[in-house]
Parts: C-alpha cells; structure tokens; sequence
C-alpha cells in the first residue's frame, strides 16, 4: 500500500504541484463551461439535434489538428504551447461572454464561438499529457499519474455542481470564471521546470506527422487499450443527453443538471483516490475489461431510471469504472512511448479520447433525435458491453498483460 507519506513526497515536486492546479483549474473551468453550454444550447433550441451537434463542432478542430499538434509538441516547448492555447481560450470564452450579456447570442453564433474554443482546446491535449513524464521519473509515474487523477477529478466533482448554481445567476457569471480560470492555469503551466531530454531531429514531413499512429499500430496492447477506450465510450456516451434528463424526464433543472455532472466525477474522485494509495499491481489488462463492462452497465441504469437517487448512484459507477480504464491505459501508453514520440503518440490518443467523447455526443444526439432519449442510452450501454466482448477476441494479449512493467510491447 501507498501511505499518505508517499503522496507527500510527490507533492514536494514544485513543478508537480504546479501542473495540478493548473489541471484542477482547467478542469473546473471546463466542467463549468460544458453544463452552460449544454443547458444553454438545450434552452435555445429543446433539441437532441444540436446537442448533438456540440459535440460535433468540439470533435471536428481536434481531429483535423491533433497530429500536427502532436508533432510541434514534440519540436517545441510544451509548456508555451498549452499557454497559447489556454489564452486564446480564454479570450473566446471572454467574446461568449460579452456577445450573452448583451444578448447577442443565436444558436448559430454560439456553434460558431464553440468551434473557435475548440481549435485552441486542439492545441491543449497532447503537450499537456506529455508534460507529466517530463517531471516525474518512470518509477513513480503510475503513482504520479494515479495522485494527478485524483486532484482533477475534485475539480471535475466541484465545477458542474457550481456551474449549475452560477447558471441560475445567469451564463455569462460562468462565462467570465471560466475563462479567467483558464488564464490562472496558463500563467501556471508557464512556470513549470522540466527536465531537459534529447529530442530526435526530424525534418516536418507527412511521415513524421503519421509517426504517432505508426508507433501505436506496431503495439497491438496500447492499440487495444486505445481503441476499446474509443468505442466503448462511442457508444456510451449518454452524459450528453443529461439536459434533457434533467429538463424532461427526471425535473430536477439546471441545478439538478450540476448535480448530475458531477456524479461520473464522485466516483472517479473515490477510485482515483484509492488507486493513489493502491496501485493497480496484477491482472491489469482483464481490470480494464471488467471495469469497461461495468461502465456500460451503469450506462444501462441510468438510462431505464427515473429515480434521481439511482440515476446519481449509476454515475458514479460510471465514473469509477471509466477512470480505471483511463488510469490503466494512459500508463501502458506513456511507459511504452520514448519522450521524443510522446507529443506525437499523445496527440492520437487525444484523436481517439475526442472521437470517443465529442463524437459518442453528437452520436447519442442523434440516436436521440432517431428513436428517443432512453432507448438511445440503453442502446449505448448495450454497444458498449457488446464491444468489451469483440475486443477480448481481438485483442488477446491484453488479457495476459499483468503488470504494467511487463507489457512493453
């Protein structure tokens, strides 16, 4: 077991500290920004359809951008680049801002103004996810990363639920905290010390570019790790449906809405927690297995529940099982990635982390609008354990992986 005196160590790294609460201001500005526009978009348009469609617009700028982002993360300074793009973020959330102040804001606009946030957001992922392994050494990495996990996740609990308060006090509150937070954590992400590494030399080519998704396809378990995170959240993806939960089928308003946010966040602070203080030491490729089954079948629960009590007990399941899965794979990928690949190999599992979170979105708004908000869920939750079965065929060698230092591929 891991004591609290470990994890106290770990915090004496100044530029650990720093890169979490940076992480833990970013994430509280996200999580706050998303139930406004959610609950926003919902108010202008009552439709399933352009919830849908936000994930979409957030989805688009990532895919088309993370590999060249990927490559300049691995030429240039990370730290600058997380900067810049925390800043433009800012700026953009500071326009939505004004243009809902003085009542500017249609539907189309709002789309337009997400698509802008979402190009600088493209240039956040990879660099930051590289960052972490440039502070802390391979030894006490899964710790580090288990212990980053567990602060962000206290932020991803806090900020629906305040979100949710603010909104009742009008968006544009929400607004101005989230991005001024996201200038607190660019300033922060500035001021890290890294260690210095020998990066390899390589000329801008369309080679160099597809190098991250070369490396991955030559790794069957890091591309079974990925893909299964892909699909089994493609298909599970009912979180973007909770504005209507909240609005039509459970009445609990935008606060209630918070409320639900926050739940996959509970139980992803709960397990973060405790994988902090016990680390995942055996059997880990058959976890994420299981621990993705009992995400679709929480997903499954809250999408039959019409209790407010079951349905919050059902995502923080949720939350729980997801960030095993996520604790697990982002440790196979960046103990199996040379630092000179990580920008790289970061910015595909960002494209796969997108595709499973903007695209499930736009997915489940559209299965929605088709055939109804719970039979879209439900159906979710089924596609989701469906996957878990074909990928253990697919991908045997994750059932024998059964410690992390062994899975070098």
């Amino acid at each position: 077991m891991i004591s609290t005196k470990d994890n106290s160590a770990l915090l004496k790294n100044k530029s650990l500290r720093l890169l979490m609460t940076a992480r833990v201001s970013t994430n509280f500005a996200y999580q706050m920004i998303t139930v406004a526009i959610g609950w926003q978009m919902y108010s202008l348009t009552h439709s399933a359809f352009y919830l849908g469609l936000v994930g979409l617009v957030q989805f688009l700028p990532m895919l088309f951008l993370s590999l060249f982002v990927g490559h300049i993360s691995d030429r240039y300074d990370r730290r600058k680049i997380v900067t810049l793009s925390q800043v433009t973020q800012s700026v953009f959330i500071f326009i939505m801002a004004f243009g809902n102040y003085n009542e500017l804001i249609t539907k189309e606009r709002f789309l337009i103004l997400i698509f802008f946030i979402a190009v600088a957001h493209s240039f956040e992922g990879p660099p930051m996810q590289a960052l972490l392994p440039n502070i802390v050494s391979k030894e006490i990495f899964p710790r580090a990363s288990a212990l980053m996990s567990s602060v962000s996740e206290f932020a991803v609990i806090i900020g629906p639920a305040v979100g949710g308060i603010l909104y009742t006090f009008g968006t544009t509150l929400v607004f101005l905290l989230t991005g001024i937070l996201y200038l607190i954590s660019g300033i922060l992400i500035y001021h890290i010390s890294i260690k210095k590494e020998i990066f390899k030399s390589e000329p801008t080519s369309i080679k160099s570019l597809f190098a991250g998704i070369s490396f991955i396809k030559s790794r069957p378990i890091i591309l079974g790790a990925i893909s299964l995170d892909l699909f089994a959240v493609l298909f599970g993806g009912a979180t973007a449906l909770l504005p209507i939960y909240a609005s039509s089928i459970l009445m609990i308003g935008s606060f209630g809405l918070g409320i639900l946010r926050s739940a996959p966040a509970v139980g992803a602070l709960l397990m973060s927690a405790y994988l902090a203080r016990k680390p995942l030491k055996h059997k880990v490729g058959k976890t994420m297995f299981i621990a993705v089954i009992f995400f679709g079948l929480s997903t499954i629960a809250f999408a039959i529940s019409r209790s407010v009590i079951i349905s919050f007990i059902a995502l923080l399941i949720l939350g729980a099982s997801d960030v095993i899965s996520v604790v697990i794979r982002s440790t196979l990928v960046q103990l199996n990635t040379p630092d000179y690949m990580r920008g790289r190999v970061s910015s595909v599992n960002m494209i796969f982390i997108g595709t499973s979170n903007q695209l499930g979105e736009f997915e489940s708004g559209i299965t929605a609008s088709l055939f109804g908000t719970v039979p879209a869920a439900l159906i979710g939750g089924i596609g989701t354990i469906a996957v878990v079965m074909l990928w253990m065929k697919l991908f045997p060698s994750i059932l024998h992986v059964d410690r992390f230092e062994a899975s070098k591929n």
